[in-house]
C-alpha cells in the first residue's frame, strides 16, 4: 500500500505531500489543473521513462518519494528482488522509493541505497498496477486479450515453460545455422585434404625447428668445436704445467705453510682441493661435448633437409611452426564436420523433435488451463458489466489453435454484444468508445481481484460514462477498495463521492508564476468540489450534499 508521496519541483507542482488512505482514494480537478502531472510522478517513482522537461522551470532538479507498506504475502517477492542487490529490507518498516532528476543525471534509491531504474520497475510491478484510458484501444488487440486471460488464470508458470522451450528451439536453430555456415564446400574440402596431407607428410612437432637449428649450427662448426674442446681439456688437465698442475703446486706450498702453523692455512687446503676437483669435472664435461658433436656428413645433410621441409611448411602455412600445427588442427576439424554432416544434422533434427514435442505438451497444458478459466472469466466480467449498466451484455472467449510458441498454442478473440438480441462480434468490429470504457473497467476490476496487487491506479478510466452508470462505477470502485488500495483520477462526481479520501488538484497563479496544488479535501471542500463537477453553483452543492448523505 502506498502511504505517502512527496513531490518536489515536478512540472507545475512546486511542493506536494500526500497521505493516501488504505481504501478508495480519488483525485479530481479541472481539466489542465495537473491531475496527469500527479500520475506522471507516480509512474516516475516506479521506474518510468525520464523526461528532463518535467523539472520545474528555474529549478535544478525534481524529486519524487514514495513510502509503501508491504503486505505479508508480498514480502518474499520483494526480498527476492532486494536481497540479491544487497539492499536492506525489514518487513515491519516502510519501503521507500525515491527518484531525483537533475539536469545531467538521474539518481534512484530504495531505502536510501542507490539502485537502477530497472530494479525500481521490478519492485513497482509487485506493488502497483496502473490502468489508463489510453489502454482502451489495446483491448481490441487479440494478443492483449490473451494477456488478460492469462493473468486471470494465473498461467505464468505454464507460460514460462513455453517461453523457455521456445528459447531453446531458437538457440538450436541458430546453432544449426552456424553449423551449416561453417560447413566446407567440395572445393574447400579438397584444399583441406591437401593441407593435411602436406603437413602430415612432414609430421612436425612443436619446437622441432628451433631445436634442429641449434643442432645444425653446432654440427656445421663441428671441427672448430672439437679442436677448441681438445685445447681446453689440455689446458685444464692434460698438458704439463696446465691448470691442474698449477693448482697442485699451490696445494704443496700451502701444505708447507701448514707445517709451520696450521692456523695460517685454515680452510685454504680444503678450498684448493675443491678447486682441483672442479677443474677435473669441467675438463671431463668439455671432453664429452666434443664426443657429442656430429661429424657425420650424412647426418648433417639429413638435418639440413629436415630444416628445409619445416621452412617450406612455415612459408606456406605459418610463419611459425605453432601456426602450422594450429592450421592442421583446424583443417582436421573442418574435414571432420564435412565427413560427419549427416550424423550432426540427424542430431539436430532429433533435438528439435524432442523440444517440439515438449513444447506441444506444455502448450496443451496451458491451453487446457485457459479454456478451463475462460468461462468463469467471461462470467465475472459480465457480472461487472451488469453492475455498471450492461445488464443484457454477453461476453465470450473464442479460441483458435495456432503453431505452438512462447505464448502457447492459442489465439483468442473476445466476442461481445452490448444489447439483448444482438449476436456477439469481435470487439474490434462493434464496440463504441463508451462501451469500451465500461468493458475495460469491468475487465480491470476482475483482473485486480485475480492479481492481488496491493494498489491499483485508474487514470480516468471512467471516461465516456455518465448518469446511473457512473453511480454504479463509483460503487464498484469503492467495493474494490475494500480488498486493496485504489487510486482513481476521475471526472465523475458519482465516483468522487464514494472516496475514502478525496484529493483536489487546482491550478493557481502566484507572483506571475503558475503552479498546481494538490491536497486532501475536508468535507466542506469535498462538497464544493463535487458541486463543481456537477456544474457549479448553490444547487449543485446541494445536490452534492444529497449524494454524500445518501451513500
Amino acid at each position: 500500500m502506498l502511504t505517502f508521496v512527496k513531490i518536489t519541483n515536478f512540472a507545475l507542482i512546486e511542493e506536494a505531500e500526500l497521505e493516501f488512505a488504505p481504501g478508495f482514494n480519488v483525485v479530481t480537478g479541472e481539466s489542465g489543473a495537473g491531475k496527469s502531472i500527479l500520475m506522471g510522478a507516480v509512474e516516475l517513482l516506479l521506474g518510468g521513462r525520464v523526461d528532463r522537461g518535467v523539472i520545474r522551470t528555474g529549478c535544478s532538479y525534481c524529486a519524487v518519494t514514495g513510502s509503501f507498506e508491504v503486505p505479508e504475502y508480498l514480502v518474499a517477492n520483494i526480498e527476492a528482488i532486494l536481497i540479491p542487490a544487497g539492499i536492506p529490507f525489514e518487513k515491519s518498516e516502510p519501503l521507500q522509493l525515491r527518484r531525483v532528476i537533475g539536469a545531467t543525471n538521474v539518481r534512484n534509491f530504495v531505502n536510501d541505497t542507490p539502485v537502477s531504474a530497472r530494479l525500481l520497475t521490478a519492485i513497482g510491478g509487485q506493488l502497483i498496477d496502473i490502468h489508463g484510458a489510453n489502454e482502451q484501444l489495446s483491448l481490441l488487440i487479440p494478443a492483449r486479450q490473451l494477456e488478460m486471460l492469462d493473468r486471470y488464470a494465473g498461467a505464468e508458470p505454464q507460460l514460462e515453460q513455453c517461453r523457455l522451450i521456445t528459447e531453446e528451439l531458437d538457440a538450436l536453430k541458430r546453432e544449426r545455422e552456424d553449423f551449416d555456415r561453417q560447413l566446407p564446400d567440395e572445393a574447400e574440402r579438397g584444399l583441406l585434404e591437401l593441407q593435411l596431407e602436406d603437413i602430415d607428410k612432414v609430421n612436425p612437432t612443436l619446437g622441432e625447428d628451433e631445436e634442429l637449428s641449434l643442432r645444425f649450427k653446432i654440427a656445421g662448426n663441428s671441427r672448430q668445436v672439437v679442436e677448441t674442446a681438445r685445447q681446453l681439456t689440455e689446458m685444464l688437465t692434460e698438458q704439463e704445467n696446465g691448470v691442474a698442475d698449477q693448482l697442485g703446486s699451490v696445494y704443496r706450498k700451502l701444505l708447507e705453510l701448514s707445517r709451520i702453523d696450521e692456523a695460517l692455512t685454515t680452510g685454504f687446503l680444503e678450498e684448493c682441493d675443491r678447486l682441483q676437483q672442479s677443474i677435473g669435472t669441467l675438463s671431463s664435461r668439455i671432453g664429452e661435448l666434443a664426443e657429442k658433436v656430429e661429424l657425420d656428413p650424412e647426418a648433417l645433410s639429413a638435418m639440413e633437409s629436415r630444416i628445409g621441409e619445416l621452412f617450406t611448411l612455415k612459408r606456406r602455412y605459418g610463419p611459425t611452426l605453432e601456426q602450422v600445427l594450429t592450421l592442421r588442427e583446424e583443417s582436421a576439424h573442418r574435414l571432420e564436420l564435412f565427413r560427419n554432416t549427416a550424423a550432426r544434422r540427424a542430431e539436430f533434427d532429433l533435438r528439435k523433435k524432442q523440444l517440439a514435442e515438449k513444447l506441444q505438451e506444455e502448450a496443451e497444458k496451458l491451453s487446457i488451463l485457459r479454456k478451463k478459466c475462460a468461462a468463469s472469466f467471461a462470467t465475472k466480467v459480465m457480472q461487472k458489466l451488469t453492475a455498471i449498466g450492461f445488464a443484457k451484455s454477453v461476453l465470450e472467449v473464442e479460441f483458435t489453435q495456432v503453431e505452438p510458441g512462447a505464448n502457447g498454442m492459442d489465439r483468442i478473440e473476445l466476442l461481445f454484444s452490448a444489447n439483448a438480441g444482438e449476436s456477439v462480434q469481435p470487439l474490434r468490429k462493434i464496440a463504441s468508445s463508451g462501451e469500451l470504457s465500461r468493458l475495460m473497467l469491468a475487465l480491470k476490476t476482475v483482473l485486480a481481484d485475480a492479481d492481488l496487487i496491493p494498489m491499483v491506479v485508474f487514470d480516468e478510466i471512467d471516461v465516456n460514462i455518465g448518469g446511473e452508470t457512473a453511480n454504479q462505477v463509483g460503487k464498484e470502485l469503492h467495493n474494490l477498495g475494500k480488498n486493496r488500495q485504489i487510486l482513481c483520477i476521475s471526472h465523475l462526481a458519482q465516483v468522487a463521492a464514494r472516496a475514502d479520501r478525496h484529493f483536489g488538484v487546482e491550478k493557481l497563479t502566484k507572483e506571475g508564476r503558475t503552479y498546481s496544488r494538490c491536497r486532501e479535501l475536508n468535507q466542506p471542500e469535498q462538497i464544493k468540489e463535487i458541486g463543481r463537477m456537477l456544474g457549479g453553483g448553490a444547487s449543485a452543492e446541494t445536490h452534492a450534499k444529497d449524494i454524500l448523505s445518501n451513500l
